[in-house]
């Protein structure tokens, strides 16, 4: 959290963001109804994130209401704009990004606006891809020498992300996205996910908020309408990045067909050293030098305390 640009609290000077802390975020949207009910969130956390109701009334409900707002004021200047041009205003989807690193909760976040979003009249219809769908898969990563540095830039194919988003964001009728299984670690050959015009896209991954690269003039973080980045101390991330691998190690990985099955007989010792390894090797180092670089590019930065709540928002003066 030494980043010069997040060091300054509210309107404080040097940084571009005012910072709120819960209870005044909270305060935001006093009388906007929560949508949601206990049983649903339990579907929708995250392996070992204590979600609840509160969490959701105090952050997400007032963030909800602000990407509405976000999103009508976007449908309102494109068709303020079309008429200014004098050309037929063409429906065009509000993308979100969400970024962070691995197990800091962002697919959590993803899926529960996705959730949210859809239940405001003038948004039913809202898609969530990952970015995990363009991914090389794994023999190419392989051939590339990348299959340690899964997660990293160099191992998407950001020039098929990059068609897909600007196909939605141009009002494509129909737009498909490749399908990755967390089960085999890998693309799915033949499978595919189907986008038909949505109110809203959320788009959520580790690198999301990339610049563009070297000789390339634009990158997918140029196509999105609001950017969400969750952020937590490092000590923090590594701590809830080694609980979850022993969750699934005495869960997901039984499975024979998973990849990481050959983790399943591990003691809890030795899958706690396999874990802090992974970490030390690929996920820190991915965190530190691609990801958190790009949470100063975000339009709004959810900081997480070390239960995993979180504690302050952040938001990009207007």
């Amino acid at each position: 959290m030494s980043d010069p640009m997040f060091s300054a609290r509210n309107n404080g000077h040097g940084t571009p963001f005012v910072e709120l802390d819960r209870a005044d975020w909270a305060a935001l949207a006093p009388t906007t109804r929560l949508p949601l009910k206990e049983t649903e969130l339990i579907q929708l956390r995250g392996l070992g994130e204590p979600l609840d109701l509160n969490e959701v009334t105090d952050v997400y409900l007032p963030l909800s209401k602000m990407l509405n707002l976000y999103a009508a004021g976007a449908r309102q200047l494109h068709r303020a704009t079309s008429d200014f041009l004098g050309e037929r205003a063409q429906r065009t989807p509000f993308v979100i990004g969400v970024a962070g690193s691995v197990a800091v909760g962002k697919s959590t976040v993803a899926r529960l606006l996705r959730e949210m979003l859809a239940r405001w009249d003038d948004t039913p219809r809202v898609e969530l891809v990952t970015t995990d769908g363009f991914l090389f898969p794994n023999a190419e990563l392989v051939r590339r020498g990348l299959m340690e540095r899964k997660g990293f830039p160099e191992a998407y194919d950001r020039r098929a992300l990059l068609r897909f988003v600007s196909a939605i964001k141009s009002g494509a009728t129909e737009v498909r996205a490749p399908f990755y299984s967390h089960l085999s670690y890998d693309i799915v050959p033949d499978a595919q996910i189907v986008v038909r015009q949505p109110d809203i896209l959320i788009v959520e991954g580790l690198n999301v908020l990339q610049p563009p690269g070297a000789g390339h003039g634009l990158a997918v973080s140029d196509l999105f309408d609001f950017t969400i980045y969750v952020d937590a101390r490092t000590q923090d991330i590594a701590r809830w990045y080694e609980e979850r691998f022993l969750k699934l190690q005495r869960g997901a990985f039984a499975n024979p067909k998973s990849y990481f099955h050959r983790y399943a007989t591990l003691s809890e010792d030795e899958a706690r050293a396999k874990a802090r390894n992974i970490w030390n090797t690929i996920n820190e180092p991915n965190l530190l030098q691609n990801i958190r670089p790009t949470r100063s590019r975000a339009t709004l930065v959810l900081r997480k305390d070390a239960t995993h709540a979180v504690s302050s928002v952040l938001l990009r003066k207007v």
